[in-house]
């Protein structure tokens, strides 16, 4: 993983909680009249709702603000986050500036670009202005403070950390035979046909495993940072393609038909359908060996030359209704108390964003003693992280992808 010098972070974090200025009654400055205005107020937070576990840690938040302050958070689930921001650039078309339908998205960083471009989202800098911004790991995790290579400048709240992992059954599959990189997944599939297979994009997971095997196969990788220069992008992508045709021969259903999402691949393999899978969470299979969804003789593993990491946010649009409602709830989310329960398998088990070095004594000692379950690989073991890329090319992939393969879908 690339660190971001402290020079470098800290001129940000200068220059972002410069930034804001905030309509009357949102000034993250005065929580005080933040928390005052709060109180009574509903906010639909927009997020995907694919996952039982996720599904009752935001119930568990909801029921948290309610009692702390009098906020009412309803969770609207999604299967793809480009259907809030669809409501958003909608309102705004109709020029519905206030009173908003969509208070806070758990956003990805297609979807932040885009945002960010066409001017959807709350001041900059609303983020860094949190009280328990103070906390936040920017330092050692640089994903934080540039999303998808766009620069975050406080636009968003990061919320976890993601990094994909695989996952297979111990007692039907030999870590001796397990692959350490696409290419080798490649091979591990054709001589183990329908055993393996990925979601269909615009499925967040799928799109992923397209991104990680692009960085592995593409002849210059630097390319991913950078736009997608059309003049070239068809010779680009054509080794992700020549791949993904070679794959779908011998996957499951023969590529005729993929799994539906994470959750459905987890299920799978928990029957026997699939031999390996894959998350964006290192302590998913733990999560789900705890929720006995998962034997508990599944294991995880990582490619040794890395695999995709970053940082999934939540954002707030311009115009949202219960704005104070949102920074508040913003900033719970990314308190020690919150973060603690997240990071714990029984409840998620997702990757926290904040430094252990900033936390209080007590709650750096709660984070040491959480259990991460037996399938989680220790940080040492997760191996380098792979940057995304621009958020460009997933664009331009997806709809390559229907182009090529949605018939059989």
């Amino acid at each position: 993983m690339r660190l971001m010098t402290g020079i470098f972070a800290a001129g940000f974090i200068a220059a972002a909680s410069s930034l804001p200025v905030f309509a009357a009654g949102a000034d993250p400055s005065d929580w005080a009249a933040i928390e005052k205005a709060a109180s009574g107020q509903t906010v639909y937070f927009n997020a995907w709702g694919g996952s039982e576990n996720i599904n009752a840690y935001l119930e568990w938040v909801g029921a948290e603000m309610q009692s702390r302050y009098g906020v009412t958070v309803v969770q609207v689930k999604l299967d793809d986050t480009a259907n809030a921001v669809a409501k958003v650039i909608a309102e705004k078309a109709a020029g519905k500036d206030a009173g908003g339908s969509v208070d806070l998205i758990w956003i990805n960083g297609e979807n932040f670009v885009s945002m960010k471009q066409q001017e959807l989202l709350l001041t900059p800098g609303w983020a860094t202005s949190l009280p328990n911004w103070r906390y936040v790991d920017v330092e050692n995790q640089p994903t934080i403070l540039s999303d998808f290579t766009e620069p975050t400048e406080g636009l968003e709240s990061p919320w976890g950390g993601a990094k994909m992992v695989f996952f297979y059954d111990s007692a039907r599959t030999e870590a001796s035979s397990l692959p350490d990189n696409a290419a080798q997944l490649l091979d591990w599939a054709k001589a183990n046909p329908g055993r393996f297979s990925y979601p269909a994009p615009p499925d967040f997971i799928g799109s992923s495993f397209l991104k990680q095997v692009l960085s592995e196969v593409i002849d210059d990788p630097g390319k991913l940072a950078a736009p997608v220069n059309e003049a070239s992008f068809e010779s680009d992508v054509e080794p992700l393609f020549a791949y993904l045709d070679q794959l779908h021969d011998v996957a499951w259903r023969s590529g005729k038909a993929f799994p539906q999402n994470y959750p459905d691949m987890k299920q799978k393999l928990a029957d026997g359908e699939l031999d390996i899978i894959f998350a964006f969470n290192p302590s998913e299979a733990s999560a789900g060996i705890k929720a006995g969804e998962l034997p508990d003789t599944v294991r995880s593993f990582t490619f040794s030359g890395g695999t995709l990491g970053n940082t999934h946010f939540v954002a707030i649009p311009y115009n949202a209704n219960a704005k104070e409602g949102a920074l508040l709830t913003a900033n719970f989310l990314i308190s020690p108390e919150a973060q603690l329960r997240k990071q714990d398998p029984t409840y998620w088990g997702d990757p926290t964003v904040l430094s252990m070095a900033k936390l209080p004594d007590a709650d750096r000692s709660a984070f040491a003693a959480l259990d991460l379950g037996v399938a989680t690989l220790s940080p040492d073991k997760l191996g380098p992280v792979i940057a995304e890329p621009h958020a460009s090319w997933m664009e331009r992939i997806e709809v390559e992808w229907r182009r090529r393969y949605a018939s059989g879908n």
